[in-house]
């Protein structure tokens, strides 16, 4: 069926839409789509549509790739972009969806100049002009705060105007020092608690891993802004602001539905 869906999309010469019961299956899993109104909902169907259309999906690591894996990653990835629009995944085309988490080869130069190689194992990974690349298991984790597939997409969205440095391409409405200065704030915080947290040996509300860097942060809450939006609403009330206007969404202002 994969292959018939989704090249029913791509040579469409009519609007077309993915099965209702299939849409249906999928957002019903997704307690932040369950939130949308009825009109996000169908803004929403429709990006998905025309992201399927446009990108290509592959399947690695012994993944059966399915409909319902290809709508679920379309549907939660053109969340962020549900008021920015499709070009704003542009330049690139390819999405690999892993069964599980996967091994990325990785160098770094240190201070001398020697070259040290090692591998790094990773749910996910967003590629600047190429493809994004997804564990399949780490993605149906989506619904409780911890979203692979947001946090890869608005890696995509800060590569729009270079490195991903937590900068993504801002509207007028926010001056990049403003920016980058509530970032910064905002991740430094973060970052000193993370620390106090290893040393009491307990946990922080949010995914640590946001403490690696700027670009990081925002990726991680970017995740949070979607899924647990009250909560980084009330932890860091200055980035949630800024978020609300770089997405043009306020999730936090949407019902909160229990998980199905």
């Amino acid at each position: 069926m994969i292959g018939k869906l989704l090249g029913w999309l791509r040579h469409r010469q009519e609007p077309a839409h993915v099965p209702d019961a299939l849409w249906q299956t999928v957002v019903s899993a997704l307690p932040f789509l369950v939130s949308l109104s009825a009109e996000e909902q169908l803004r929403l169907r429709r990006l998905a549509d025309d992201f399927l259309a446009s990108k290509e999906f592959t399947a690695a690591g012994g993944l059966a790739l399915s409909d319902a894996i290809c709508v679920s990653i379309a549907a939660q990835g053109c969340l962020p972009i549900l008021n920015l629009g499709l070009d704003y995944y542009r330049g690139w085309v390819g999405v690999i969806v892993y069964a599980d988490e996967f091994i990325i080869p990785r160098s770094v130069e240190d201070e001398f100049g020697v070259v040290h190689e090692y591998q790094e194992l990773a749910s996910g990974e967003a590629w600047d002009g190429g493809p994004l690349l997804i564990s399949w298991r780490d993605a149906q984790m989506a619904g409780s705060g911890y979203n692979v597939v947001i946090h890869e997409f608005a890696h995509k969205l800060d590569m729009l105007n270079g490195e991903a440095n937590g900068i993504p391409p801002l509207p007028p409405e926010i001056a990049r020092n403003d920016w980058q200065q509530v970032l910064l704030a905002s991740y430094d915080d973060f970052c000193s608690l993370v620390d106090e947290a290893d040393a009491a040996g307990r946990d922080t509300v949010f995914d640590p891993y946001a403490s690696e860097n700027p670009g990081e942060f925002f990726a991680v809450m970017s995740e949070a802004f979607f899924e647990t939006p009250a909560l980084l609403r009330d932890e860091y009330p200055a980035f949630y602001a800024q978020l609300t206007v770089f997405y043009r969404q306020d999730p936090a202002s949407r019902p909160c539905p229990q998980r199905r």
